[in-house]
């Protein structure tokens, strides 16, 4: 590895990074985990078409540079023109922007230059915020007005001082690519950097902003934009890349005009630009591989479905997830005749069996191409089916007791049992059968294999699972008389009986009516021709609350009562005794007032003892309580002026 160091002798911290970077992930591979396809094109053009009528500048802005970017005609230019000329506001940068970035993919749509230029030159002043000076910029140059580079580094340099979050560090990407290439920007580009350092990993294949689809795709147009305009490579690894374009093609089913434009503007850049191009390599195919459809089709393209040019495409290898079998190594790919997206392999010459299967892809430029990466690793998964056979199929009925031989019934599938057989609670009803895979005449196994057992009158289905040997021969056993109750509600009569198979992996799954069984459950078990009904009503359940406590004599309540008032009595006959004076009391509303409050607190306190509940007591004593205490501070009050004099 071979790192040119600058003619100063001493490598940039971003050489540094790189370098350390490219030593730790070296064998490891990662590629775009999708592609957007031409049905997501379509889709996402209907909705920038259908945002018509627009209700604001920005919407017009993102439905008509939507379009233009996915290359679709743009309906009603005109309309759209007179429009954006209506609507917008001369004296606001941001609404400029909308329209000047408008009117210029339109085409023959022009705004007033002369009004634009005023508005727009003098923002640029002292204390300008970035974004003002990103509509600013970017609307210059869409209506081809001059921009003073230095005088806009200069504001740029200072806002950035005071506002250093990662939307006004892309703007800034997006402002210095718009500028001279004499202005001095090396600060703005080598922030690429420190922008991607706090980009958000989810998982090992996304990379992004805050969760946030607008500034992910801000940053990837800033970054490969100035990287462009400049001819300098951003600081931006390979695998980063393609995590940053693996996040922009998880989030291509927004429904939202402002959303699909991110999502079209953002992949637009890493399928058109000088230095990073990752390559899609997914399935065109079914997933099914057959006898029928042998054939596995691979598109290999940018991010957006476009072509490559002529590549060499090989599948390193093809494992089988069950076993780690590996039936191909470094095959070649044949490119597909009309379309120089597509690669074909017939996957079944490999003579691969039946099964999952993981499949290494790799590309190589005929022309060497350094932009091209994602090249190896890409990985896409098949299924091999094939149809089976059910043979050696035997039906019998044995005696528990073995006193008589077990009748065999043998039958060949797709036939039926030519008569009923007929079988009680004395015997066991077996099954037995092999599944082989028409291909290579070997055994297997299905994943679903069961014996259905279906009463001919009522229509009730019982369901038994068929388990597979050592050998692969499937057994199925039925203890009729065990399984009376439990399964059939002990019902007698006669049941179809069903093979059922199927797998994944199985082209021609079937249920198979292999015979006709009459069942006899023994006579004293309940024979009711009614499924229960697990479905009605159960009877009422009667709540019984517990009942009250039986309450005392009512001597003992009027003795208790007595108690609790006698000294009140005691009280009032000291008072009497010892010759309480009133003659004090002040006659004044608010002494009245204040005793009278009193005395209803306590009435309340009885009445919330024998009638009242807790709610309507609060209501009551927070008015008694109010008006109590505005009485006795005036009494007090009162009382204190009479003392003082």
């Amino acid at each position: 590895l071979f790192v040119a160091i600058p003619s100063d002798g001493k490598m940039t911290r971003g050489t540094t990074l790189l370098l350390f970077f490219a030593l730790t992930v070296v064998g490891q591979a990662l590629t775009p985990t999708t592609v957007l396809t031409t049905i997501d094109q379509a889709r996402l053009k209907s909705v920038f078409e259908n945002a018509r009528p627009f209700t604001d500048l920005a919407s017009a802005h993102y439905s008509i540079l939507g379009l233009k970017l996915l290359g679709a005609q743009i309906p009603n230019t005109q309309d759209n023109c007179l429009y954006l000329k209506s609507s917008v506001d001369y004296k606001s940068p941001e609404s400029l922007y909308y329209a000047s970035s408008a009117t210029k993919a339109l085409g023959k749509c022009e705004l007033s230059n002369l009004n634009a230029q005023n508005t727009l030159q003098a923002a640029i002043k002292d204390g300008v915020d970035v974004p003002t000076l990103f509509f600013v910029v970017s609307a210059l140059t869409n209506l081809g007005l001059p921009v003073n580079s230095n005088e806009v580094v200069n504001a740029l340099t200072e806002a950035l001082k005071s506002d250093d979050s990662i939307l006004s560090g892309s703007m800034a990407l997006h402002i210095a690519a718009q500028l001279s290439k004499e202005a001095d920007v090396k600060v703005i580009f080598e922030s690429i950097e420190d922008l991607v350092a706090q980009a958000d990993e989810v998982g090992d294949d996304y990379l992004q902003f805050e969760g946030d689809l607008g500034l992910t795709s801000f940053f990837v147009g800033g970054a490969y934009r100035l990287a462009g305009h400049l001819n300098k490579a951003p600081l931006i690894l390979e695998e980063q890349a393609v995590k940053f374009a693996n996040y922009l093609l998880s989030r291509k089913h927004v429904q939202s005009p402002k959303n699909a434009y991110d999502v079209v503007a953002g992949l637009s850049t890493m399928a058109n630009n000088k230095f990073h191009l990752p390559v899609c390599i997914t399935r065109e195919s079914p997933m099914t591989v057959s006898s029928a459809q042998s054939k596995i089709q691979v598109r290999v393209s940018n991010v957006m479905s476009g072509s490559l040019g002529k590549l060499t495409v090989k599948a390193d290898s093809a494992e089988r997830k069950e076993d780690s079998a590996v039936v191909l190594s470094n095959s070649a790919l044949t490119a597909a005749p009309k379309d120089n997206t597509l690669y074909e392999l017939d996957f079944l010459k490999t003579k691969a069996g039946r099964g999952f299967y993981t499949i290494d892809f790799s590309v190589t430029a005929d022309k060497p191409d350094s932009r091209l990466i994602g090249l190896s690793g890409a990985q896409v998964e098949v299924k091999v089916v094939t149809t089976v056979n059910v043979e050696e199929v035997e039906l019998s009925l044995e005696d528990k007791d073995q006193s008589t031989p077990p009748r065999v019934t043998k039958v060949t599938y797709p036939s039926k049992v030519g008569s009923n057989l007929s079988g009680d609670h004395h015997q066991n009803l077996v099954m037995k059968f092999l599944l082989k895979d028409t291909a290579d005449k070997s055994a297997m196994e299905a994943h679903q294999a069961f014996v259905r057992l279906t009463n001919k009158r009522t229509k009730q289905e019982v369901i038994f699972v068929a388990e597979p040997d050592e050998d692969h021969v499937y057994k199925f056993e039925l203890d009729i008389g065990a399984s009376a109750k439990e399964h059939f509600n002990s019902l007698s009569g006669l049941y179809a009986m069903d093979l059922v198979v199927g797998d994944a992996l199985i082209q021609n799954p079937f249920a198979w009516n292999v015979a006709d069984v009459a069942l006899k459950f023994p006579e004293d078990a309940a024979t009711s021709d009614e499924k229960p009904n697990l479905y009605q009503p159960r009877p009422e359940i009667q709540h019984m609350f517990r009942e009250p406590e039986v309450r005392p004599p009512a001597a003992v309540s009027t003795t208790f009562t007595a108690l609790v008032l006698l000294p009140v009595l005691i009280l009032l006959g000291l008072w009497i005794k010892l010759g309480v004076n009133i003659a004090n009391f002040p006659l004044s509303l608010s002494a009245i007032g204040f005793h009278i409050g009193l005395g209803s607190i306590l009435v309340l306190y009885y009445l919330f003892f024998v009638q009242l509940n807790m709610f309507d007591t609060l209501k009551y004593l927070a008015i008694l309580g109010t008006l109590t205490f505005l009485a006795g501070n005036r009494l007090l009050g009162s009382i204190a002026n009479k003392r003082k004099k």
